[in-house]
This record gives C-alpha cells, sequence and structure tokens, in this order.
C-alpha cells in the first residue's frame, strides 16, 4: 500500500469548515508506522464506500498492521449490516489488519472486537478526557447531557488469514447532524480534545499495547488482562437488558458477565443462565 495524504493536492474545497481539517496523513504515518512497531502502512483518502471493504479486498497482499483511513464513507457498515454515516472530516472512519498467526488459536480470534473496544475506550478517556464505556459487543458510549449517546461502532470481519477491525468514531457532529436520536460524538460530550490526529494516535496506540498483550499470552483474554479491562469498562453488566437473537428469539434478563469466550452470560427470570454469542442487545435498565 503506498501512503497517501488526503489534504494534499486536492481542491480548495477541503478546507470549507475550518473546524474540520483535513488529517495529515504523511505525519500521521511518520508517528506511528515505525521499526519494530505493529502498524506497518498507513493510507489516508478522501472517500471511499467503506474502510473495511478495501481493506478486506486488499488484505491477502498486504502485511499485518496495514491501516487505512477516510476522510468520509459513503457505504459504511456496522453490524448486522447497519449503514453508517457522517459528514466529511467529522469523525474517524478507519480499518486495520491484523494476523494473529498459529500464536493465537483461531477460537480466540472473537475477542479481537472487545478488545478494539477496550482500547478505543481507553485511547479516548485518555486523549479526548472523555469518559466512553462499552456496550457489549462493539458499541462506544459516551453521555451526552445525562444520557448514553453511542458515539462509535466496531465490526471484525474475517478476511484469508486475518482479520479486519473496521472503527467508525463520531468526533464533531453537532446535534443536528447526528443520524438518529441516540447517536452522539465527542463535541457533544464535552472532549477537552477534538483534534482528530492526536485521536487517531492514542486508539492506534492502545490498539498496538493490548494486541501485543494478547498476542503474547496466547489470545488468554484472563492471562493478557483483556477480560477483566473489558468487564471494568462495559456497562452492559449489570443491566436488564433484551437481546434478539438469531432466527427471531429474544432472551431477557440480567447480564452478568464476559464468559471466557467472550460472550455475554444473561440470567433468566428462571435463574438460568443462557451464554448469548450473536444478536442485538438492548440495554433496559439498570439494577446494580
Amino acid at each position: 500500500m503506498t501512503p497517501s495524504d488526503a489534504s494534499g493536492a486536492a481542491s480548495a474545497g477541503r478546507w470549507s469548515s475550518l473546524e474540520r481539517p483535513p488529517l495529515g496523513g504523511a505525519a500521521l504515518e511518520r508517528a506511528l508506522v515505525t521499526d519494530g512497531g505493529l502498524w506497518t502502512s498507513l493510507e489516508v483518502v478522501a472517500s471511499t464506500g467503506s474502510t473495511n471493504t478495501d481493506l478486506a479486498a486488499r488484505a491477502g497482499r498486504l502485511p499485518e498492521g496495514a491501516v487505512l483511513v477516510a476522510e468520509e464513507q459513503t457505504a459504511g457498515r456496522g453490524r448486522l449490516d447497519r449503514s453508517w454515516v457522517a459528514p466529511p472530516r467529522s469523525g474517524l472512519f478507519f480499518s486495520v489488519l491484523l494476523k494473529p498467526g498459529d500464536s493465537v488459536p483461531q477460537e480466540r480470534w472473537g475477542w479481537l472486537t472487545l478488545l478494539a473496544g477496550v482500547a478505543a475506550a481507553s485511547g479516548l478517556s485518555r486523549a479526548a478526557g472523555v469518559d466512553t464505556a462499552l456496550k457489549w459487543p462493539n458499541d462506544l458510549l459516551v453521555h451526552v447531557n445525562g444520557e448514553e449517546r453511542k458515539t462509535g461502532g466496531i465490526l471484525a470481519e474475517r478476511v484469508g488469514d486475518g482479520v479486519v477491525i473496521g472503527i467508525g468514531l463520531n468526533v464533531t457532529l453537532a446535534e443536528d447532524e447526528l443520524p438518529v436520536p441516540e447517536a452522539g460524538s465527542l463535541v457533544l460530550a464535552k472532549a477537552t480534545v477534538t483534534d482528530r490526529e492526536p485521536l487517531l494516535k492514542a486508539v492506534l496506540r492502545a490498539l498496538e499495547q493490548w494486541y501485543g498483550d494478547w498476542r503474547a499470552a496466547g489470545g488468554d483474554p484472563a492471562a493478557s488482562g483483556l477480560q477483566e479491562a473489558y468487564a471494568a469498562d462495559c456497562v452492559t453488566l449489570g443491566r436488564h437488558v433484551r437481546a434478539d437473537l438469531p432466527g427471531g428469539r429474544t432472551l431477557t434478563g440480567t447480564a452478568e458477565a464476559v464468559d471466557a469466550d467472550g460472550r455475554l452470560v444473561v440470567r433468566t427470570a428462571e435463574d438460568e443462565h443462557e451464554a448469548v454469542g450473536a444478536g442485538d442487545v438492548v440495554h433496559l435498565r439498570s439494577v446494580r
């Protein structure tokens, strides 16, 4: 992949919003692509359909650690084929290629979505000065006027011998720009920093650290500290929830834990425990 700078060779229209300057691809690459580090290339493009789709198409020709960032996604995707759209340069939309290889059993690769959530939450909390929480399995939440709002999402996809992880974050979206009332952004959460370059660097550096620890532990979520860190940041735990499961089945109960396989353990009214590995979870109320 040839690094490119989305801030170069574009028309003057790219400066139409002084509050939303373009990312400096060359500077980001210099800061993040280092000898011995995880990140091996970083490209910023002005617009694309989906960074996940683009990176997945190139995954077989790229080494681990490729990063693709888009100033705008016109066909961004979330879980359950939901769309993810936002104004150009209003957020961070990027994908990374990871190839755990034989050092991590493939049955543990499902933890990569949760790992990316922990990394994004910790990176944003430090760099943006705003509390960022996790909703199982892949949503990033902030508080806006006392309400929990979704400001980001994560989508992991298996591609050949690797995994492409896409992260989308609303950074400077105003209230009237939000796609749904339940959405939020860092600026609405009163983040102290909304400059996208330090935010991207913070998330990618946190992702590199967590991935390195997890891989060194053979993907063991307990030994790497990942399981404990996820539980600490996950506001789904302790909530009364409804899980809409594949096949049209619905499960209601209290979310009690995230097990060793990354599944959400729900205790039903009949005092039975069921581990949910896929589906859509809705927070109903807190019972902590």
